[in-house]
């Protein structure tokens, strides 16, 4: 990359929000973010639907971040697009925008892998953890316990041997009937309920791997429910019961001390004083209360990004971008999407 190219340009579709943002010199000038809401009425993401929004926002979301940041394309040095992983269709839409714009004002180009860029979304904010960091990457699709060594450097811990932390919250929010995303629902929902009424799995937390899993978890919420005939049913929440928010706050509670045990453990055994918690998931009010208080016991200093920050945006991939391009990487036009693309 060469000297003064700072401007970059990225785009993020890999599921659902179409997000185009400008960074200059690593410092965000403009992040501009679409969620879908088309997908509520199915109570999940419909790929073919998501491709589609994509198509029809792209450029007006692109227009906005540059009207945003005060610039006009021939202001951009780089363009950063994700290339996975995620949804092949919706990948599909800003790859091959980012790659056409670039070929088409004769830019460097650099395809982002979506989990790294999670991983810098903390270091879009003013206070950045320093190397090496544990680096828990906790989102709809992926639970991931990541050592980072240094920039662009990773070891993985540990990962999800089935659903995701933020697929099992809109799991158990479909069978309360409490809407999607599950997430911010149960959040909610769960700060009026007592997190000890029920006892519920924390699967793996005491084991000596760093792997997590949250299916166990899920089916112990699901025959808790049906034995109470407390399932929705046909969509109707079950609001009525006076156990939701209990169940709610119960079942929040047994994500999040499996997350934190297990980063807790990860920070020891490597010696590690900083801590990010990045991703979807990270939004999660109850997550961040007892990482804090975990942070404090042990000494560790622990990193948020700002809510905007923690679900899918372009400002993230943007960084992460820049960071390759600093490095003296590009990449070619013939570049394809990767859904099942991992960070190491």
């Amino acid at each position: 990359m060469k000297p003064g190219m700072n401007k970059i340009l990225g785009i993020e579709t890999s599921c659902d929000e179409t997000s185009v943002a400008i960074l200059s010199e690593g410092r965000v000038c403009a992040n501009i973010i679409t969620s879908q809401i088309v997908h509520k009425e199915y109570g999940g993401v419909v790929p073919e639907l998501a491709s589609r929004a994509h198509v029809k926002m792209i450029v007006p979301i692109m227009n906005a971040a540059l009207a945003q940041a005060g610039f006009s394309l021939k202001d951009i040095d780089a363009i950063a697009a994700v290339y996975g992983p995620g949804l092949v269709g919706a990948l599909l839409v800003g790859l091959n925008y980012g790659k056409a714009l670039a070929w088409s004002r004769q830019l460097p180009f650099i395809g982002v892998n979506h989990m790294e860029g999670h991983v810098y979304s903390i270091f879009l904010e003013d206070e950045k953890p320093e190397y090496p960091f544990i680096c828990l990457t906790v989102s709809g699709g992926h639970t991931d316990l990541i050592y980072v060594k240094e920039p662009l450097t990773y070891e993985l811990l540990g990962r999800t041997r089935d659903d995701a932390a933020g697929e099992a919250f809109d799991k158990v929010a479909k069978m309360l009937g409490i809407g999607y995303p599950g997430g911010p629902e149960i959040d909610k929902l769960a700060r009026t309920g007592n997190p000890d009424a029920i006892n519920f799995p924390r699967s793996y937390a005491q084991a000596e791997h760093y792997d997590f899993s949250f299916s166990g978890l899920k089916t112990a919420v699901l025959y808790y429910l049906r034995d109470r005939n407390l399932l929705a049913r046909d969509g109707a929440p079950v609001a009525q019961s006076p156990e939701l928010n209990d169940i709610c706050a119960s079942f929040q509670q047994a994500v999040v001390d499996t997350l934190v045990e297990k980063t807790r453990r990860a920070a020891t055994d490597y010696d590690v004083k900083h801590v990010a918690i990045v991703g979807g998931v990270s939004a999660n009010s109850r997550l961040r209360e007892v990482f804090t208080s975990m942070a404090s016991r042990n000494n560790i200093h622990v990193y948020f990004p700002r809510l905007e920050y923690c679900t899918d945006n372009a400002a993230m991939a943007a960084y992460a971008g820049w960071l390759r391009l600093l490095n003296g990487e590009t990449s070619p036009a013939s570049l394809a999407a990767v859904p099942n693309l991992n960070i190491v």
